[in-house]
């Protein structure tokens, strides 16, 4: 039996999939997303799981329409804004952290990240990574930049580089014990190729709108059932 998960990972697909079975513009499934993350954090904190990593805008997702673009960014503007002011992030002292390539959103969500981050740097009971403008191959790209430049300003030396120094350089190097998406779809979509090497999978045909607390209780059962082996 394997203990309760500290690090969950969680692929927040199907938002526009529900929101046309309710005969509603695709892009108002990302409100409705919204606000299940609401109650996530409330489950997760229940649960005693002390890091969720949170899949809520991908790279290729700058190709959506215009129109849906613009209510993600007003929507992300108005979540970061809602996590600085939250009682709860407070209270609970939660570590927001934002992953990606967040410097090519509009400059007011910039401004709204750096203020959550820059709140929240000192808390250290739980932690929230949000990944928006993330890709995986993305991220290890510029830890290879980083590392490259690294050994340039002869910060460090080449024969340091192994897999712990590399991993120093990533936007998160902590490792998710389980990783869940939701929607249906099988595959990992560029989601944390490095730190997912010995995470558990999760696929629920769920849409990400309709998941619930019992889905996640029974995701860490399963869980919990696994024999994690780590290759050996």
């Amino acid at each position: 039996m394997n203990k309760n998960p500290e690090h969950i990972g969680i692929i927040l697909d199907g938002n526009r999939r529900f929101a046309k079975r309710l005969i509603l513009e695709p892009w108002k499934g990302h409100e409705l997303g919204f606000e299940k993350l609401k109650k996530l954090f409330k489950w997760c904190k229940e649960l005693d799981i002390k890091e969720i990593t949170l899949y809520c805008f991908s790279m290729q997702n700058f190709n959506r329409p215009k129109k849906e673009f613009d209510y993600l960014m007003s929507l992300f503007e108005k979540g970061f804004n809602e996590l600085s002011t939250n009682q709860d992030v407070h209270n609970y002292k939660i570590k927001i952290n934002i992953i990606g390539r967040h410097h090519l959103f509009p400059e007011i969500v910039q401004e709204k990240i750096k203020k959550v981050i820059d709140i929240t740097k000192d808390y250290n009971k739980y932690k929230i990574n949000i990944a928006i403008a993330y890709g995986g191959r993305e991220e290890i790209v510029d830890a290879v930049k980083k590392v490259a430049e690294k050994i340039k300003n002869k910060e460090l030396d080449i024969k340091d580089v192994n897999e712990e120094t590399f991993a120093e350089n990533l936007y998160m190097n902590t490792e998710p014990d389980l990783i869940i998406r939701t929607g249906g779809d099988r595959r990992t979509s560029n989601f944390l190729p490095w730190q997912s090497i010995y995470s558990e999978w999760f696929f629920l045909e769920k849409t990400w709108p309709e998941f619930e607390k019992q889905d996640l209780t029974k995701v860490i059962e399963e869980y919990k059932q696994r024999q994690r082996r780590f290759g050996k």
